[in-house]
């Protein structure tokens, strides 16, 4: 399989297949396409009809769209378990997914994505506050029904822990406060091997985007 992601400074739908292949055990090429520049969307579209990051190639199947993906793996390779195997728990699993790839466009636009910043001074706007509290009740809630089986969402990593990881990121950028239970369940994320790959690959990145860039609130 190959794997069609952007920028690893920023990218957080690259992100989400990526850490599900890689913390999966699942080979895999990868492919960067650079974004924000002139000819992007038309590299893009040898691989993406939609023309936009990630996608991933399997022999003569296309997959685009982060969830997409994600459900396509997880079928490809149901002995890895990327759902939960309680079916009241994959439903809500399932439903948590779709939210985060629909919604909280308050926490996107508010705290774009970044890997490597760590911000100071930051103060969450207001549009943000309920999509933040929102995340809180779903990680707290999982962890709460479904986390004695491990340290993710729903015990075992799964899709939904490769959906809500770079919120992780997003949260350690801009210094956003967290309770015991949504800040363990982020340690995890953070400290996961995978993900430290990432951010390793992230950080030796030299092409920047100023609309990602906060370089006042840099300490």
């Amino acid at each position: 399989m190959k794997l069609i992601i952007g920028n690893k400074r920023y990218s957080s739908w690259s992100l989400r297949p990526w850490l599900l292949l890689k913390q999966a055990g699942i080979p895999f090429r990868e492919k960067l396409v650079w974004i924000h520049l002139p000819g992007t969307v038309a590299e893009i579209r040898r691989y993406s009809p939609g023309g936009k990051v990630p996608a991933l190639i399997d022999g003569r199947v296309r997959v685009w769209e982060s969830l997409a993906i994600c459900e396509y793996v997880a079928e490809k390779y149901p002995h890895k378990g990327l759902w939960p195997k309680d079916p009241v728990a994959r439903a809500e699993a399932r439903s948590v997914c779709n939210e985060m790839h629909a919604g909280f466009q308050g926490l996107r636009s508010n705290l774009p994505c970044h890997f490597i910043n760590r911000y100071r001074g930051f103060r969450v706007p207001a549009e943000a506050r309920p999509d933040i509290e929102r995340i809180r009740e779903i990680w707290t809630g999982a962890r709460r029904r479904w986390g004695k089986g491990g340290p993710f969402l729903y015990g075992g990593f799964s899709v939904a822990d490769a959906m809500y990881a770079p919120v992780v990121f997003r949260y350690l950028a801009y210094g956003v406060k967290l309770d015991p239970v949504s800040a363990g369940y982020a340690r995890t994320i953070e400290t996961l091997p995978a993900m430290r790959e990432w951010l390793s690959q992230a950080a030796r990145e030299t092409r920047r985007i100023a609309a990602y860039e906060r370089p006042e609130l840099l300490p």
